[in-house]
């Protein structure tokens, strides 16, 4: 089912990114000080009885010409554009200024419903401004310390008043991202995989402005295309349509479960093509390396050799991620592209049993076991795993300061060697004996 979408609007410094992460119930947001901290929008999903949405935190909007203000306000007003209510968060302790009424206005022009959630109540300082904020003229209020956590049940109860019940999907369909630099061919793959002109292909780059989703059917399983506006460097982004293109392809590879990189041959790999797979990744994204126009190349079969070797000398953080060469103008080698899709799907819903998995880092900790630091070696008691897309897996142990970053990719590397992840990214996390979390 679609998640509703809240997203949290105000000027800087009022305490946005802290009841972010209160809600979310992880530290995803940047918390400073200095305001403009967080520049970019920030996606995270919260439940709460028995209800889930979608919450964007977004940049602190400023009146004057500060640096970053303008790219604020894009990503601030493509947030309000995609969200179905607003939470409006002023700060008590300094009372309604020039830069609240300016944001009210922006939020009474979506049309939106706002929720004014009057942040940092907790000394008697902040009662004296409370009063002021019922100038802005909306209807609900609520005050808060996100830092002190009073009066969240309160907003999240006003939050999805009117939010259904979270249902999942028996049969949820896979979402395949397709990314890559402006004119690498992404439509033509779409057109291609479909067998119909869906999207406008030219050569002109840019064609593409907005992310399509379009649903289709592959080996009786259901799945759901997106074609993005091709991913130029920010320093290169002159309109403000751009900006909205490129903010776009961002929340679309948010909420892929698969991404496919599409690397035009002619052209070669370009270090941009790179930042593009590095953010699927960061965001834990099934990856697939797609070289289009391999049509154009007279010696095909020596240079998905040659090619493929560059590709994993360049792209080593992904070496886990299978390639694909074909021609989505011809449709050559068209049909090797979907089982790559289906077998990553599977990858990156797999599930381990706890058993097998405990067997087999026992194993490896036996033939390798972590170098000591400071007369102080780490001992891993359990594994088991925590989660899919993309699979995740938590290590209990003795002293989680003690994992250095090369025996933890060793630990993955016998994940890997174990068990098929071909094409998805693996979490590990490290968690003492006692933790809670």
């Amino acid at each position: 089912m679609n998640l509703p979408t809240v997203c949290i609007v105000g000027r800087p410094n009022v305490g946005k990114s802290t009841l972010f992460n209160k809600l979310v119930g992880k530290k995803i947001s940047i918390i400073e000080d200095t305001p403009g901290v967080t520049r970019d929008r920030i996606y995270g999903e919260v439940t709460f009885q028995g209800k889930k949405f979608n919450l964007i935190d977004t940049g602190g909007l400023d009146v004057s010409k500060a640096l970053f203000n303008d790219e604020i306000k894009t990503q601030v007003e493509i947030g309000i554009l995609e969200a179905d209510k607003l939470i409006f968060v002023v700060d008590a302790k300094e009372g309604l200024t020039a830069n609240d009424l300016e944001v009210k206005e922006l939020l009474r022009k979506s049309g939106k419903e706002v929720i004014v959630a009057i942040n940092k109540v907790d000394n008697k300082e902040a009662e004296k401004h409370l009063y002021d904020f019922y100038e802005l003229g909306f209807d609900e209020f609520i005050e808060i310390s996100g830092e002190h956590n009073k009066g969240i049940a309160d907003l999240l109860e006003k939050i999805t008043e009117d939010f259904p019940e979270y249902k999942k999907e028996e049969n949820e369909k896979t979402k395949v991202c397709i990314i890559g630099r402006p004119n690498v061919g992404k439509s033509s793959l779409v057109n291609a995989l479909l067998n119909e002109e869906r999207l406008v292909v030219s050569d002109v780059a840019g064609t593409t402005r907005d992310s399509v989703d379009i649903p289709f059917k592959y080996d009786k399983e259901n799945y759901i295309l997106i074609d993005t506006a091709g991913m130029r460097k920010k320093g290169r982004i002159f309109e403000k349509i751009e900006k909205y293109s490129l903010l776009r392809s961002m929340r679309a590879i948010d909420r892929a479960d698969i991404c496919l990189l599409v690397i035009n041959r002619e052209e070669g790999i370009i270090e941009h093509d790179k930042h593009i797979a590095g953010y699927a990744i960061e965001k834990g994204k099934g990856l697939i390396i797609v070289v289009n126009k391999w049509d154009t190349v007279k010696e095909k079969d020596e240079d998905i050799k040659e090619f493929t070797k560059k590709i994993r000398e360049e792209f080593k953080f992904v070496s886990y991620a299978p390639i694909v060469f074909l021609s989505a103008l011809t449709k050559k080698r068209l049909h090797t592209l979907m089982p790559e899709v289906k077998k990553v799907r599977e990858n990156i819903t797999k599930e381990i049993k706890t058993s097998v998995l405990n067997n087999v880092i026992a194993e490896a900790y036996g033939l390798n076991p972590a170098p000591t630091y400071k007369g102080k070696r780490l001992k891993i008691y359990y594994v088991c795993q925590t989660g899919t897309k993309p699979p995740k897996f938590t290590f209990n142990v003795n002293n989680k300061g003690l994992v250095h970053f090369s025996y933890e990719r060793y630990l993955e590397n016998k994940i890997r060697e174990n068990f098929d992840f071909e094409g998805t990214p693996i979490e590990i996390i490290f968690k003492n004996k006692n933790d809670l979390l």
